[in-house]
């Protein structure tokens, strides 16, 4: 590989000195094999990442991204773009950090997945854990925050949208159903009280934000929310930054997932995983059409 290179950002301009007219302009000076695509997710039309990857591909380059937005709104179109250009496109950091979820799913062939169930949003995980514990909302969120897993403006988190969009993100791909966000029953943890989440814990029944999805005669019927968990069920066991997922396939009927209060590294090595991949191999991404 000649050069690998992230998404342009300001600071890039003001060190050249020249400010790239778009994209695809600063893609063709640098020449580019690889574009590591970072942005903050935007949950309305998954942009700028879109635009970014696209381009990216179209210039002759594999697009590694940690963002869930594309997956969900243009997954499709990626997807068939990055095998027409003999093209990598990976976003294994994009659920439960770089675990590997999608990588699994591609090694193993002719499985149908029927439905999940689990725990991917780390902020309300670890604010649920801190009500338990006695703090306020605010200042399980505050800790949070100290802790590097929740942004300053956690609202995608707290109101369920990041969960939501990681559901859809395994729903896109992993079932291949196309699933818009509005199609996923949600809601976050905003309106649960530290009296409420500490009597569900002394009822054994510990509040938790479950995501949900499974398959049905129409589609997927998908939810996120706030749900009481009995003590047997191994949800309930998730705190602090864990993860955790269960698959339902035909193969398998319980294939399981946990990732334990990871590191801030984890979702670099996600994408330091995708950067082997693609540097390894130029053959295109089998998309499990």
């Amino acid at each position: 590989m000649k050069n690998v290179e992230r998404a342009p950002s300001p600071a890039d301009s003001r060190e050249s000195g020249e400010k790239p007219a778009n994209v695809r302009d600063w893609l063709k000076a640098t020449r580019a094999d690889i574009l590591f695509e970072a942005t903050s997710l935007n949950v309305q039309t998954g942009q700028p990442a879109v635009d970014h990857i696209r381009a990216a591909l179209e210039h002759g380059a594999h697009a590694i991204t940690a963002n869930k937005g594309p997956i969900v709104h243009a997954y499709r179109e990626l997807r068939d773009l990055a095998a027409a250009k003999n093209k990598r496109f990976l976003f294994e950091s994009t659920v439960m950090d770089g675990v590997p979820i999608f990588s699994l799913f591609h090694e193993l062939p002719v499985i149908h997945l029927q439905g999940f169930h689990g725990i991917l949003n780390s902020t309300t995980n670890v604010i649920l854990s801190e009500m338990e514990n006695g703090l306020s909302f605010d200042e399980s969120l505050k800790k949070a925050q100290s802790l590097g897993v929740a942004e300053t403006d956690a609202t995608h988190d707290i109101d369920g949208w990041d969960a939501a969009v990681k559901t859809a993100a395994l729903i896109t791909v992993l079932m291949d159903v196309p699933v818009r966000l509005d199609e996923i029953e949600r809601e976050g943890i905003r309106e649960l009280s530290g009296e409420a989440v500490r009597a569900a814990k002394k009822e054994a029944r510990p509040f938790k934000l479950v995501c949900r999805a499974k398959k049905t005669q129409s589609g997927v019927a998908a939810s996120v929310r706030p749900e009481q968990l009995p003590l047997a069920d191994p949800m309930a066991q998730i705190a602090g930054t864990s993860s955790y997922i269960y698959f339902e396939t035909d193969i398998f009927p319980g294939l399981v997932l946990t990732e334990e209060n990871p590191g801030l590294y984890a979702t670099a090595y996600g994408m330091l995983a995708d950067f082997v991949r693609a540097a390894s191999t130029s053959r295109p991404q089998d998309a499990r059409k």
